[in-house]
């Protein structure tokens, strides 16, 4: 069977020789490559012979997946899979997985030092330490009492609930899911339009679906609170790009952190965030960590050995 790691994994060679042994073991062929594709034509030349396809958060379109015959398993190094044409996969029968998991931990963690950085002027009090000016304009919150909100309390978002707990927030939460375990924990689960008017910090934590997308849009952010922060480690397009730029210069919200874009980074000059004031921008690192990226490795290349002993994990499609 061909194995084509069709961009980096962020680990080591030597990590990677380690979790892969297992396949070599059973005479696969594997074929890493260093830097990622730039165009279609070169993932096909790259992709077109494979039984097993490994990416991470690369786009894989219907004309790539259609110049490969033999293709049997995506194994998508992401939690989420929106970036591949999975209704074509399907279509011919070909599996698709992704590594759900790997990142609860990291992702958490950033969507609250997100909301510490914007309660306490974290990147102004830096450049003003810089440029040896003291701490005027500097005055913050604590998130010590807020109400913390959480749409979508799967893994990450469920983790970041206990985060935020910790902290001595109240936790409330939008989910389709209810989960027994975080209302035994003090959250409380409300519908959409009573948590955002509720919400001291709003943090999404949900996938990217036709339902989803826009799903914080000028609407719902005049729901909110103007001392409130929107926190997005999860999907960029679940926010309305203009209206979060309108809600802010027009101080309608306090200030938002953005680890995702409907583009990823590097963005172009002229992107709306970029100038519009109160807000902590990320370049997608949440899910950026050793740990992380080390354990997303594992899981990839474990997809592969289960798929292939008729015992699939993490099975998409």
């Amino acid at each position: 069977m061909k194995i084509v790691v069709l961009e980096p994994l962020g680990v080591t060679p030597e990590n990677l020789e380690n979790i892969t042994l297992p396949l070599k073991k059973r005479g696969h062929q594997i074929t890493f490559y260093s830097t990622r594709a730039q165009t279609a034509r070169e993932q096909i030349s790259r992709a077109q012979e494979a039984d097993v396809l490994v990416i991470a958060n690369q786009p894989l379109k219907k004309e790539v997946l259609q110049a490969c015959p033999q293709l049997k398993l995506i194994s998508v190094a992401f939690t989420g899979v929106d970036h591949v044409d999975t209704s074509y996969a399907q279509s011919r029968g070909i599996s698709v997985c992704n590594a759900a998991g790997y990142s609860t931990h990291a992702a958490a963690e950033l969507a609250i030092s997100l909301a510490l950085a914007l309660l306490r002027h974290g990147a102004k009090a830096d450049r003003a330490v810089r440029a040896g000016q003291d701490k005027s304009g500097l005055l913050g919150r604590e998130l010590y009492g807020k109400t913390f909100a959480i749409v979508g309390t799967g893994a990450i978002g469920g983790h970041t609930a206990q985060l935020a707990k910790a902290f001595g927030c109240r936790v409330i939460a939008c989910s389709r899911t209810p989960r027994p375990r975080l209302i035994r924990q003090g959250v409380t689960y409300m519908p959409l339009n009573q948590l955002l008017q509720e919400a001291d910090i709003l943090s999404l934590h949900v996938p990217l679906t036709p339902e989803t997308k826009n799903l914080i849009g000028e609407k719902e952010l005049a729901l909110m609170k103007p001392s409130a922060l929107l926190i997005n480690t999860a999907r960029g397009p679940l926010v309305d790009q203009n209206a979060l730029r309108l809600a802010l210069q027009n101080r309608r919200l306090a200030g938002a952190g953005i680890d995702v874009f409907d583009q990823e980074p590097p963005l172009p000059p002229a992107y709306p965030l970029l100038n519009t004031p109160n807000t902590m921008l990320t370049p997608h690192i949440g899910f950026y960590t050793q740990e992380a990226l080390a354990q997303r490795a594992q899981i990839v290349f474990e997809n592969i050995l289960k798929w292939e002993d008729k015992t699939p994990q993490n099975q998409i499609v």
